[in-house]
């Protein structure tokens, strides 16, 4: 076997594809969308350096393998690295060599970052790699289907702001709210929470638009959002009804098709799951305004997803790093009412 490298040239994806068949793993399927030609991260174009092994027999090379290393615009603390080898080439030292190369680039990479990390699968080929390799988690994230009616719904007051009595069916109309979208005020709540949960990997400052691009626009899924309030107060004293409404507790964004997130921030703000098809859970992303104490955010998050999950399944993402959440949907996974869509990921770094 001799084994030669080189940069990635167009056709690759192909020639790979036929050696490599389906993906192993959902981060396999993930990432092999950054292989792609190497770039100087001039024209709009990331950063990123590609490289592939050929097995060469009787002076033609056979792409076996292939790494590749990039900036990314969002989580730029760290680059992104994915490295694949056939199965039958495993275990002769091509990813160690890709991965030593890879460093290399890493180096050189004009934002001055070169620490790497990537995603894994537990118990997998490549966490044993990555293991291996010096690159420990970080993060652990899972996927998770909440089946209805798991959680008793809140009881909400039976009086309004001004403390007027409500009927049954209006009791909690001024603190639990639909709201589009576009809004600004869950654009902000919604960017600080992401930044918040991502303390150990920092995406930067977030700019309005990137929220709405990231995670409320309508090329995401996001087709809605509930929202649950603080209960307003005047000003002026009891029987005074309040000018402005309670601030955001929670927020749940629901979303009606799968979002296409496209390499080389593939994997950054949800997934998207089919709403559509019958019986299928809607995918949400759920949190809460992170300058909440951490009982009140239990509280509020634990009310939003009884909430949305009261008749019908719902599916996210739940991260380590999501305390409030982790206490609402952790008992559930433990007493059945709540399971694993997926198998887990882990986020590994140097």
């Amino acid at each position: 076997m001799a084994i030669e490298y080189r940069e990635w040239r167009d056709g690759d994806d192909l020639a790979l594809l036929e050696i490599w068949g389906g993906p192993e793993t959902a981060q396999a399927r993930q990432f092999r969308g950054a292989l792609a030609p190497s770039s100087n991260g001039t024209g709009g174009m990331p950063w990123r350096r590609c490289i592939v092994a050929e097995d060469v027999i009787d002076g033609v090379g056979i792409p076996v393998a292939a790494g590749v290393v990039y900036e990314a615009a969002l989580h730029p603390e760290r680059l992104w690295s994915y490295i694949e080898v056939a199965r039958d080439h495993r275990r002769a030292g091509i990813g160690a060599t890709l991965l030593a190369m890879l460093r290399r680039e890493a180096a050189n990479a004009p934002s001055g970052v070169a620490k790497l990390r990537a995603k894994v699968e537990p118990g997998t080929p490549g966490a044993a790699f990555a293991s291996a390799a010096g690159l420990a988690p970080i993060q652990r994230s899972r996927l998770v289907v909440v089946q209805p009616g798991a959680l008793k719904l809140p009881v909400f007051p039976d009086t309004d702001h001004g403390g007027r009595p409500v009927s049954g069916e209006n009791a909690g109309s001024d603190v639990v709210m639909d709201l589009a979208t576009g809004s600004v005020e869950l654009t902000d709540v919604v960017g600080r929470y992401y930044t918040a949960i991502h303390s150990w990997d920092s995406p930067g400052v977030l700019s309005v638009g990137q929220v709405q691009k990231l995670f409320l626009d309508e090329l995401t899924g996001a087709h809605g959002a509930i929202v649950l309030r603080a209960q307003p107060e005047s000003a002026f004293g009891q029987g005074v009804a309040p000018s402005k409404k309670g601030r955001i507790r929670a927020f749940a964004v629901s979303y009606a098709a799968p979002a296409t997130p496209e390499a080389p921030d593939a994997g950054e703000g949800p997934g998207g799951q089919d709403a559509a098809a019958p019986g299928a859970p809607t995918d949400v992303f759920v949190g809460h305004d992170p300058a909440l104490a951490a009982d009140d955010a239990a509280e509020a998050v634990r009310d939003m997803l009884s909430l949305i999950a009261y008749q019908h399944p719902v599916m996210l993402e739940l991260d380590d790093s999501m305390s409030a959440l982790r206490a609402a949907v952790e008992p559930l996974l433990e007493n059945g009412k709540a399971r694993l869509a997926a198998a887990e990921t882990l986020v590994v770094s140097e």
